[in-house]
């Protein structure tokens, strides 16, 4: 039966170009926001004899039976979400969708997707694929679709997802985890882009890959060392050596996302200093510390793109724990100049960890690669 019209639920704001309809048991809720803003709530209804089973979606009418209107939807994702104590080891992962949006329009395409767990593409240099770990592998896929092909990393089969490709396209740094050492063993290691046996940058564990340098000969990472409960910043040759921290965080802050701008004069990270966490710069050696954002959201993962001007973030909402980039959270990608502004969302979705952990825009600067989530 329909509605008393009286129920109708009006937008306040004109011209509207997304929105968000909510299923939450008996209540529909809905928000709206036009490009590049945040969503608000405009509405919700409790419909208590709504079955479980219903189908959603939007209506296009004139108002006027002697006109047509046309409309283009875009976009169109139906999430599936769980509960916020939903512990994806003990019950499983949900499914992954691979995606690419253009960061100048907010057109989004799914490239692949499957029931399991894959995470954190980087973009190929050629341009013509996408990087990715899967079930500790590691796997490139074209940009346009298609089945996954490994990459031989020879004995790393326990790869998680922090991995990239070096500036001059040559190499690829993995973080392979090895057994019965401390924080889960995860190691940095360099292999050719091609494939081939993975080189060990440093033995002391846990790091966690996030950056190259400009140079092709040195990497950054984050890890965890004797006598610390902190995890913090730290530079190292890829021929191996004495690595160099970067930070001396306090107890209870964290640091990560470390990621060099393309000119190499700045190194871009996520870090809670303030309470909250926001995104950060500072100068190669560590000095210089500058603050990028100030919202009320945790922002992780600062990507620079390769012409240098702009930075991708991912933002969690702010009643996440400020040090947790948790799985399967409504998660907004944003985007901002390089040298600060107000950041301006291109993308709602459903994920976070393993979204955009690392680099992911593609070499012409105008796209990024990202996973999201849904159902099981």
């Amino acid at each position: 039966a329909m509605r008393d019209p009286q129920d109708e639920i009006f937008a306040t704001d004109s011209n509207i170009n997304i929105i968000q309809l909510e299923r939450a048991g008996k209540k529909i809720i809905m928000r709206v926001a036009h490009n590049g803003e945040l969503l608000k709530e405009i509405g919700s209804h409790e419909m208590e004899n709504m079955p479980d089973e219903v189908l959603a979606g939007p209506f296009i009418c004139s108002h006027n039976v002697e006109v047509i209107e046309e409309v283009k939807v875009l976009n169109v994702r139906i999430d599936k979400p769980v509960s916020d104590d939903y512990n994806p080891g003990k019950s499983g992962y949900l499914g992954c969708r691979m995606e690419i949006i253009n960061v100048f329009d907010g057109k989004r395409k799914v490239i692949y997707e499957k029931p399991g767990r894959f995470e954190a593409p980087n973009w190929m240099p050629d341009g013509k694929k996408l990087l990715f770990n899967m079930d500790g592998l590691m796997y490139k896929i074209p940009v346009e679709g298609g089945d996954p092909e490994k990459l031989n990393t020879d004995f790393a089969n326990h790869n998680n997802n922090d991995h990239g490709v070096s500036f001059n396209g040559k190499l690829l740094a993995i973080s392979h985890q090895r057994d019965g050492l401390p924080g889960g063993g995860s190691t940095v290691y360099v292999l050719p882009i091609e494939g081939g046996v993975p080189k060990m940058i440093s033995e002391k564990t846990p790091s966690y890959w996030h950056g190259w340098a400009p140079n092709n000969k040195e990497v950054i990472y984050v890890a965890m060392r004797e006598g610390k409960t902190v995890y913090n910043i730290y530079k190292n040759s890829i021929e191996g050596g004495k690595e160099v921290a970067l930070t001396d965080i306090k107890a209870g802050e964290h640091v990560d996302g470390c990621e060099y701008s393309p000119d190499g004069k700045y190194i871009y990270y996520n870090g809670n200093h303030t309470g909250t966490m926001q995104i950060w710069r500072m100068k190669p050696d560590g000095s210089g510390r500058e603050q990028l954002t100030f919202g009320k959201y945790n922002d992780w993962f600062p990507h620079i793109s390769p012409d240098g001007k702009w930075i991708v973030i991912i933002s969690f909402p702010p009643d996440i724990d400020p040090n947790s980039h948790p799985s399967y959270k409504r998660v907004m990608l944003r985007i901002m100049p390089a040298a600060g502004g107000e950041p301006k969302v291109i993308a709602y979705l459903y994920g976070g960890q393993g979204t955009i952990n690392v680099p992911s825009w593609s070499p012409d600067s105008k796209q990024i690669a990202f996973v999201s989530n849904s159902g099981k």
